[in-house]
């Protein structure tokens, strides 16, 4: 063989082979500009089909949160307007009485029972005061310039404040003295305090009796408080000086009642006749015999039922 056959077996080796086994089939070496242009908008379609759905997926997990963040948002609120609620009860009932104590405690008449929500409101309007529409009477107090509504106020609470505003209230409230014991009823000069010496039958005249004895009890408590007060300072923080100031105040705190069951007309005679013996005395500067009836040293058993009121009522004015 000679030089040129070797050398052309040895490159015939050296090249790759051009053609494919007959199993594997032909690939392309070259791509169209058709084809890569599919290929890439294939892949923006999956990619932007993608990004809708974890964009939908995102608002549903929104959605989802702001609903239960709703859902929340209303227990909390509920249970706030429940703790109001309860918190505006609670306080009423507290101011109720807390008024109730005052009133008791000055002697005026007692409070009717405290209104639920939901509750009527009790009796019809007085007579002369006409029912106003809620629309309307807002309207009317707001050209009067006063409060719609004030604080836990009722339609007929609202009512009975326009008709007092407008001076057409048929009822109007009691006005109180300024007193040592406020009270409703309408006291008498200095010069009509005299009581008579014996209780009058007809009811004007147990009226004005009552009138009286509120006026003397105040003018007595008035000048007792003036006297304590002009003394000298050394005095009034005394032992003395401060017994005196609390017999003085104690004094005044149990008459209140006395004072309550005079507003009401509501003294016995039993209990009346003693007092208006004993104001008739100190008007006159005398003196009157109390807890002395027992004077001996040996009393027979039983002595001090010779001194009872012939009716029989047990009260403090028979306590030996």
């Amino acid at each position: 063989m000679d030089f040129a056959s070797l050398m052309s077996a040895q490159i015939s080796k050296a090249k790759p082979s051009t053609t494919s086994s007959s199993n594997e089939p032909s690939q392309k070496k070259y791509l169209k500009r058709s084809e890569l242009e599919a290929q890439r908008q294939a892949a923006y379609v999956a990619e932007q089909k993608a990004l809708e759905t974890a964009r939908i997926e995102k608002l549903t997990q929104k959605r989802k949160f702001e609903e239960d963040e709703a859902l929340r948002n209303r227990e909390r609120d509920e249970k706030r307007r429940r703790l109001a609620e309860e918190s505006r009860r609670r306080r009423e009932e507290e101011e109720d009485a807390e008024e109730r104590a005052r009133r008791k405690r000055v002697g005026l008449p007692e409070l009717p029972p405290l209104k639920r929500d939901g509750e009527s409101e009790g009796t019809p309007l007085p007579e002369g005061e006409e029912d106003v529409a809620d629309e309307e009477l807002v309207v009317k107090l707001r050209e009067m310039n006063e409060p719609i509504t004030l604080f836990g106020e009722t339609h007929r609470q609202r009512l009975r404040r326009y008709w007092r505003l407008t001076g057409k209230e048929s009822t109007p409230a009691p006005v109180l003295s300024t007193g040592p014991i406020p009270t409703t009823l309408v006291l008498v000069p200095e010069s009509e305090m005299k009581v008579a010496a014996k209780v009058p039958e007809g009811s004007e005249g147990r009226k004005f009796l009552f009138r009286q004895l509120a006026s003397y009890f105040t003018m007595v408590l008035q000048e007792w408080a003036v006297a304590l007060a002009k003394r000298d300072e050394s005095v009034k923080t005394s032992f003395q000086g401060k017994a005196a100031y609390n017999a003085m105040v104690q004094a005044r705190d149990n008459m209140r009642p006395l004072f309550k069951r005079l507003e009401k007309g509501e003294l016995e005679d039993g209990i009346l006749e003693p007092v208006v013996e004993i104001v008739k005395a100190a008007q006159e500067r005398r003196a009157w015999p109390i807890g002395v009836t027992m004077v001996g040293i040996h009393e027979r058993s039983a002595r001090e039922k010779l001194h009872e009121s012939d009716k029989g009522a047990a009260h403090i004015m028979s306590d030996e």
